[in-house]
């Protein structure tokens, strides 16, 4: 996801789109183009107390991921990427829903819906409190509307107990329009609240 990438994530809010350069560039839900310094980092309390509220699990939860989430897709062993993205940087954000027949849709707010914003994809439980996300996008030239890059994000992720929080990690693989050779990849951690019907803010 370089010039141009890929969805749900951006920074928490945002990161952004951009032209397709070279063969390793891309735009739409994924991109990661915009990704230069400074960055914008994600509050170390918030992801801990995701991941600590999630590994407190007592054995029987009637918790589940059905519904709205408010996501964050934070870099994690980015140094050799180019550019170089430090640990911490906010990749993507977003809301992201996940539907109760296994289904679920990204709405990423760091890129723009010129260069597609809206990607979907599928999840599937793994075990107590774990779950799979397999999910596709598609990137857009913004300026010429060509297909630039199709992407593809895998999720694991870990629900707290109390079904409010979710956190895991992520990887995203970036391909040309053929979707047979890769030109970008890029790994680090999710951390998710719920959108509850009583939320007032975004």
């Amino acid at each position: 996801m370089k010039v141009n990438h890929q969805c749900a994530i951006r920074i928490l809010p945002a990161l952004a789109m951009g032209t397709v350069i070279a063969s390793r560039a891309f735009a739409g839900c994924g991109d990661v183009s915009n990704l230069q310094p400074p960055f914008q980092f994600v509050k170390s309390d918030s992801v801990a107390s995701t991941r600590a509220s999630a590994l407190n699990n007592p054995l029987t939860t009637v918790a589940n991921p059905i519904g709205m989430w408010n996501i964050q897709f934070i870099s994690q062993g980015n140094g050799g990427h180019t550019p170089s993205i430090p640990d911490g940087a906010l990749i993507d954000f977003g809301y992201n829903l996940l539907h109760s027949d296994g289904t679920e849709m990204l709405n990423s707010g760091a890129h723009a819906p010129a260069t597609q914003n809206f990607c979907m994809g599928v999840w599937a439980r793994t075990g107590m409190f774990t779950y799979e996300v397999n999910h596709f996008a598609l990137s857009y030239n913004s300026s010429t509307g060509a297909l630039a890059n199709k992407v593809n994000i895998r999720e694991q992720i870990t629900l707290s107990p109390s079904g409010n929080e979710f956190s895991g990690t992520f990887t995203i693989n970036v391909y040309d329009v053929t979707g047979t050779q890769q030109v970008d990849h890029l790994v680090g951690t999710i951390a998710a609240t719920r959108v509850t019907v009583d939320q007032t803010l975004p």
